[in-house]
């Protein structure tokens, strides 16, 4: 005669706790403050603000040329010339404006 032996109930809840706990650590590493998915978001926002930052620079650099283009020591008179037309809406009398 054989007999069969049920695996102790104390053994299933172990391995079966070990599993969720593995289960959870497992989801916190892929999805979780610290996880893969986040550093990738992080590493994605990091690389559009790198970019932004370069137009932004690139903007700064523009407008200090356009600074010191206007400056008392530099002064540009074509720029001071297409400031005035702009800002001021000033023509020379032998042109003609069309809109």
């Amino acid at each position: 005669m054989t007999t069969r032996r049920r695996a102790p109930l104390g053994a299933i809840l172990y391995f079966t706790g070990l599993l969720l706990l593995g289960l959870y650590f497992t989801f916190a590493a892929v999805q979780g403050d610290y996880g893969v998915f986040k550093r990738a978001e992080i590493e994605a926002e990091g690389a559009d603000l790198t970019e932004r930052l370069a137009v932004l620079e690139a903007e700064v650099a523009r407008m200090e040329n356009l600074t010191r283009r206007l400056s008392d020591s530099y002064l540009d008179l074509d720029l001071l010339d297409e400031q005035a037309r702009e800002v001021l809406g000033l023509i020379r009398a032998d042109e003609i404006v069309i809109r």
